[in-house]
């Protein structure tokens, strides 16, 4: 059954709530707790600011801050404002932050007091700067601060177009420029509806503890979205750690916990150590984002006793395409049935048509959940959306149930422990050092992030490009997680007649050698 009366404008949501339970806490985090009613009066102060400061319908407004109620609230204002929310992620060096800020056009931006000399720097180096700039906390002289915008406001909203673009993740691609998913508020709130709530379980009466980084579609969906849509409440940690987790369990409050499995095995390893069981109150897990091995969701509910749900979703389907039921047979290694209402196909490579039954093939989905594209990139956006059907770039095999296995990627993205990491872009940054004649850039498998990204180097023999040098030089370039774990040097990349990097072969070199 799909909730199509979870699926309203967020205004209408947040008085719902507002109405109904004011009192009720809807996201805390560390340092305060946003009931219903202070949710709906801030975000609409904030909006109606966001108005008064020249907020067109369609603009865009970054949100760099770390995991927050001020980061929830800064995203549901951008909603209510007829604006496209943003979030950019709080780690992110000042080349990708300058690369979202232009690319986007963004006309605002929410972030951190202490990234006021980055910006001036993206500003200097880039020419990227947004003509608003809001800080929460205490803003620097001359700028607006967060908590003084949500305080007071005034003037009309704009009526919620719920099939207008409201946020944009954006995602790495092959090419290694980060591609901007535009999704609506219709397509994030179907996903609750057909998922979060009918299949896992989410009411007015769950309190959800959130480790997930929020500039994530996944954690943006299930933390954000779908605790309004719900009614339920959320503590959001700043990030993750097992032990604050472990900590915030044993407290008693939470009944429902997302995660990627990498989270799930840290945890399991912790708890071991620390004694007992710490999801007394815990109703279910669920998982998404990578792959969960069947080893590890096994491992988790025979020592925890409860289930550890796992589904596949992706960015541009909104977040979820398939999903485990609870209470049910499942498949060891699989993410689940697809969604009630989504349409789900595996097409073979090399004919173009649906595959044969328990056949591998890509997998592709229909349904309301779909992007409306990709911004900037026509052809990127024709490329994967076609006649209806958006083309995953995701081997899977189903079997007679309907099960879905993922088996492989057409696609050359590494995820590291959930985390999107284009090959291209790490290899441009190393490129960029003295000594590097030419590089490449592979996913190797690991045991608990799944896969890691190693290099392989070319260089002109001289030294100074072994695996610390090259981490050092491109740590200012690029997020922690996507800094090569490895290296090799080698004397040639192989590549194919037409320049394309054969990748396969290093990685069989790799794990030759390993």
């Amino acid at each position: 059954m799909i909730r199509t009366d979870l699926i309203a404008p967020i205004s209408e949501l947040l008085l719902r709530h507002a109405s109904n339970t004011p009192d009720k806490a809807a996201f805390e985090d560390a340092a305060r707790v946003a009931t219903y009613a202070q949710l709906e009066r801030e975000t609409r102060n904030l909006a109606a600011n966001f108005r008064a400061e020249g907020l067109q319908p369609g603009e865009r407004v970054g949100v760099w801050l770390e995991n927050s109620v001020d980061w929830v609230i800064s995203v549901l204002a951008t909603i209510r404002a007829g604006g496209v929310a943003v979030p950019i992620s709080a780690d992110s060096k000042p080349g990708e932050v300058a690369y979202r800020l232009e690319d986007a056009g963004m006309s605002m931006l929410v972030a951190a007091p202490g990234t006021l000399a980055t910006l001036d720097d993206i500003r200097r180096d880039h020419g990227a700067a947004p003509k608003t700039v809001i800080f929460s906390g205490d803003a620097p002289d001359g700028h607006s601060s967060l908590s003084e915008l949500t305080r007071t406001g005034g003037g009309a909203l704009p009526d919620e177009d719920m099939d207008a673009v409201s946020t944009m993740v954006y995602t790495s691609g092959t090419t290694g420029r980060p591609k901007g998913v535009q999704l609506t508020t219709r397509s994030m709130l179907w996903v609750n509806a057909a998922c979060w709530n009918p299949i896992i379980g989410m009411g007015p009466d769950d309190v959800i503890l959130s480790p997930l980084p929020l500039y994530h579609s996944y954690a943006l969906n299930f933390c954000a979205m779908s605790i309004v849509a719900n009614g339920a409440s959320a503590y959001i940690m700043e990030w993750f750690s097992p032990d604050r987790a472990l900590d915030l369990l044993a407290t008693d409050r939470f009944t429902l916990m997302p995660g990627v499995p990498t989270m799930f095995h840290y945890i399991m390893i912790r708890a071991r150590e620390r004694g007992g069981n710490p999801f007394r109150t815990l109703r279910r897990c669920c998982s998404a984002g990578a792959i969960m091995p069947a080893a590890l969701n096994k491992e988790f509910e025979d020592l925890f006793g409860i289930e550890l749900l796992d589904g596949y979703g992706i960015t541009e389907t909104s977040t979820m395409v398939t999903m485990n039921w609870p209470n049910s047979q499942r498949v060891p290694g699989s993410c689940g049935l697809p969604l009630p209402g989504l349409a789900v196909r595996l097409i073979d490579p090399a004919t173009g048509k649906d595959a044969e039954p328990g056949a591998e093939g890509e997998l592709a989905c229909r349904g309301p959940n779909l992007m409306q594209g990709y911004l900037n990139k026509p052809e990127a956006t024709a490329s994967a959306l076609r006649d209806g059907w958006y083309h995953t770039g995701d081997l899977a095999k189903m079997d007679a149930s309907g099960f879905v296995t993922i088996t492989g990627r057409l696609k050359e993205l590494i995820i590291r422990g959930g985390q999107n990491i284009a090959p291209a872009e790490v290899e441009e940054a190393i490129a960029q050092m003295d000594g590097v004649l030419d590089c490449a850039v592979v996913g190797v498998a690991h045991e608990t992030l799944g896969e890691v990204p190693v290099a392989f180097v070319v260089d002109d023999g001289e030294p100074g490009t072994d695996i610390g040098a090259v981490r050092a030089f491109c740590k200012d370039r690029l997020s922690a997680y996507k800094l090569p774990s490895d290296l090799r040097k080698i004397p040639e990349i192989p590549r194919t007649g037409s320049g394309k990097i054969m990748r396969f072969k290093l990685r069989d070199l790799y794990e030759a050698d390993a």
